[in-house]
């Protein structure tokens, strides 16, 4: 089988597309690529200096490029509430979502905006109530997707229902497999929705691998084990932010995409490589969990994607 690559990409002309965290990294790489074949790329993020660098880098590339930006906090819902008002007043419709952006363990607990702890909050909640508003908009779009950013740390995760938010016990790891976790059962749990309320989505999840991006340094920083593993594994073990953006980019537009797949590198552990289903752990597929999980997930942000999409 030949690789797949960002040739691979279909044209995209005349199709709009939001990434969440697409001022470095992976929603970076995204972002360019999808540029570059053609469609209408909103970049979001929180930095907007790093924001405005990012338009300007992508412009420099591919001068035509159709991209803003905006700024979006996925720790306050507040702030997804304002971005998915401020697009549906510029668009009509949305074909592609990529929710991206995540922090990964937090040596700390830390809590957003609105009380949730931090990887809990930003990695899911956050994309939970943003996926919800912008319902309406992805219902009108052309052959409209759905991508999830999971990890291959969903492998390990499990949802404490019990103490969701680590006020009890709090674990930077357990958390941010917790968060991943979350992210890959919403996808799944998103389709089964869909399929029944005749939303017309399809809904999937990639992961990159071992990417090289700045999410360690970000989060657990540059000291403990968790950095001298990265150290000893990045030179073989890794790849550029570019490849690892790849599952994304093949969840979110190739024909051979499947509805509730899950795409990841092909090497080793699925750690580097191309494109390729991924394995998808037992927890993830419970549907009876993630059910739970998005009952949860509504009575927390006060979003319901039934709601939104009665009103579409």
């Amino acid at each position: 089988m030949t690789a797949w690559t960002t040739a691979d990409i279909p044209p995209l002309n005349g199709r709009t597309a939001v990434i969440t965290g697409a001022t470095g990294g992976l929603g970076y790489e995204t972002a360019l690529a999808l540029a570059a074949a053609g469609a209408a790329v909103t970049l979001t993020g929180r930095n907007d200096a790093k924001g405005r660098n990012a338009i300007q880098r992508i412009r420099a590339q591919f001068p035509d490029a159709k991209v803003a930006y905006e700024t979006l906090d996925l720790a306050n819902l507040a702030s997804v509430a304002d971005f998915a008002a401020r697009f549906a007043a510029a668009y009509a419709s949305l074909d592609l979502l990529i929710n991206n952006a995540g922090v990964m363990a937090l040596p700390t607990r830390q809590a957003t905006t609105d009380g949730f702890e931090m990887q809990f909050g930003i990695n899911y909640l956050g994309h939970y109530a943003l996926t919800a508003h912008l319902l309406p908009r992805l219902r009108r779009g052309n052959q409209p997707r759905v991508v999830n950013l999971s990890s291959l740390t969903h492998r390990w995760g499990a949802i404490n229902f019990e103490d969701l938010q680590g006020t009890r016990s709090y674990s930077p790891q357990k958390a941010y497999s917790q968060s991943k976790l979350a992210m890959l059962m919403f996808a799944l749990e998103l389709q089964r929705r869909s399929n029944a309320g005749g939303w017309g989505l399809m809904s999937n999840a990639a992961h990159p691998g071992y990417a090289r991006t700045d999410l360690i340094a970000n989060g657990p920083g540059a000291s403990g084990l968790l950095w001298q593993i990265n150290k000893l594994l990045q030179p073989f073990a890794s790849q550029s932010a570019a490849e690892g953006a790849l599952p994304t980019l093949f969840a979110a537009t190739s024909p051979e995409a499947k509805a509730a797949g899950y795409y990841g590198p092909n090497w080793f552990y699925e750690l580097k490589g191309s494109p390729v289903p991924a394995r998808i752990m037992p927890r993830a597929n419970d549907a009876a969990a993630a059910a739970r999980l998005w009952d949860v997930s509504a009575a927390l942000t006060g979003v319901s994607f039934e709601q939104a999409a009665a009103a579409s």
